[in-house]
């Protein structure tokens, strides 16, 4: 396996929405400060160029912390810029195709909403899952749900690490204890808030307690 499950505690995935002046680079530090324990680049807006540009910065700045870096969707800019893996949707490329493209050495995760999704991915060479939306969230519109059974079921039925996804913040975190996750991804949880490395560190600590909770 190419990610170890301690390394997906606290998955942090950027949005430029909340920069406000800032740059995503200064945003990403600080929750790299705050302690997230992995990085994902998605961009939806950015030109090809503007896009690996960011992509080289944020990789060097989060090996600086130790932290594996993956891009959401761009599997040809991150094997181009080599980053540490790549993340893919439902609707994007097939798993297995990816793991063609970037070789066996790269971090590839999957989103899942279902059993069947997650068992097929893991089947195609998923390394980890992201499964959700576990809460209502602003941040993805057509993100549909997935119920509290529904994510023990996947957790119980593959052998790969399993991240909860979807409106996650530092109040209900605590909901998802027991269900087998071993770490959660969030957007607004960290990037929208006005101390990110604050943000972060509770978040953190959170979910180290909640995963503690059998």
């Amino acid at each position: 396996m190419n990610v170890k499950k301690e390394d997906l505690l606290l998955y942090a995935v950027t949005d430029r929405s909340w920069l406000d002046g800032e740059t995503l680079y200064a945003q990403v530090e600080k929750a790299l400060e705050g302690g997230a324990t992995f990085m994902q680049l998605r961009e939806k807006e950015l030109d090809e160029e503007s896009f690996y540009r960011e992509a080289v910065e944020l990789k060097e700045l989060c090996h600086r912390y130790q932290v594996p870096f993956v891009i959401n969707d761009n599997v040809e800019i991150a094997k181009k810029m080599d980053a540490d893996g790549v993340h893919v949707g439902q609707s994007d490329m097939a798993a297995t195709d990816v793991r063609k493209i970037l070789g066996e050495d790269k971090i590839l995760g999957v989103s899942a909403q279902t059993v069947e999704q997650a068992v097929l991915a893991q089947q195609m060479g998923a390394d980890y899952l992201g499964v959700g939306a576990v809460f209502p969230t602003g941040t993805k519109a057509d993100a549909s749900e997935v119920s509290e059974e529904t994510l023990k079921a996947i957790c119980e039925a593959v052998e790969i690490p399993v991240i909860a996804i979807g409106g996650i913040t530092a109040e209900n975190l605590s909901e998802l204890s027991g269900s087998g996750i071993c770490g959660i991804a969030v957007v607004s949880a960290i990037f929208a808030a006005e101390d990110i490395t604050k943000a972060t560190q509770v978040l953190r600590e959170r979910t180290r307690k909640m995963i503690e909770v059998k």
